[in-house]
């Protein structure tokens, strides 16, 4: 896989990447967008959302601060963008943590077509219906295998699967891809799992191989954390190099950094 081949792709075709996102890292989020080169929009109201998806090249959802009207405006997105057939990603952002926030996980999920799933690994452990926890919306440990995990998902639900942590895997039903580019720091930041759904989005604009454009947006994600770590001296500093440093990406540095295993 060539990340910087998507990523060029990114910058030259400048995709619309619709977003009803949490509101804690709304901002964040839009900006990761705009730093790759990429157009965000941020539209929740139930008035305008499926006229928006119409001219978005993906849509993400994420449930971070849902509420039941939001959910309900998600399923008018979503349903938009399966019509004009642009990708859905949805982030399963708290699964695990309240029933509330696994019911509409799980009816966005049986009620639309959603094309790459995401979260951590106690989140999607619990979309895929085991007994487990998350603290907040932060992982917690899963007694089990998460590539298989991963891969029976997504041959469950004809999606794509990611599951972010230390090293990332993306799974589809023909097969995983690992990526170990990251750095320590991104979870010390607010909204890091937020903007990599935002970045998934972009790359899953321009390619429809959904398991290649999310391993290689997280590989690009990792690579610009990697070097905003080596700038920074805490999550502040970190947080403002991220950006900097996706915005900089460029082929020798990508040539170089690139972790992606198939």
């Amino acid at each position: 896989m060539n990340a910087y081949e998507l990523l060029e792709r990114v910058r030259r075709e400048s995709p619309v990447v619709h977003h009803l996102t949490n509101w804690v890292t709304i901002y964040d989020c839009a900006q990761i967008v705009k730093s790759l080169g990429a157009s965000p929009v941020m539209a929740h109201a139930p008035e305008e959302v499926a006229d928006m998806a119409q001219i978005a090249g993906a849509l993400v959802l994420n449930i971070g601060t849902l509420t039941t009207e939001l959910v309900e405006a998600m399923k008018l997105a979503a349903a938009s963008a399966n019509r004009k057939g642009i990708p859905v990603i949805l982030d399963v952002c708290g699964a695990g943590a309240t029933d509330f926030r696994d019911r509409k996980s799980l009816e966005l999920l049986d009620q639309v077509r959603i094309d790459i799933i995401k979260g951590n690994a106690s989140e999607i452990a619990r979309v895929s219906g085991l007994e487990i926890h998350t603290k907040g919306v932060d992982a917690t440990e899963v007694g089990a295998d998460l590539e298989s995990l991963a891969q029976a998902l997504a041959t469950r639900r004809q999606a794509t699967v990611v599951i972010t942590g230390k090293t990332d895997l993306v799974a589809n039903a023909r097969g995983v891809c690992r990526i170990s580019n990251g750095h320590a720091l991104m979870t010390s930041v607010v909204g890091t799992g937020c903007m990599a759904a935002s970045i998934i989005g972009a790359f899953a604009a321009v390619e429809s191989d959904h398991r290649q454009a999310a391993a290689c947006a997280l590989a690009c994600y990792g690579m610009a954390a990697e070097l905003a770590a080596e700038q920074s001296g805490g999550p502040a500093a970190f947080k403002a190099a991220l950006f900097d440093c996706l915005y900089n990406l460029d082929q020798p540095t990508v040539a170089r950094l690139q972790r992606i295993a198939v």
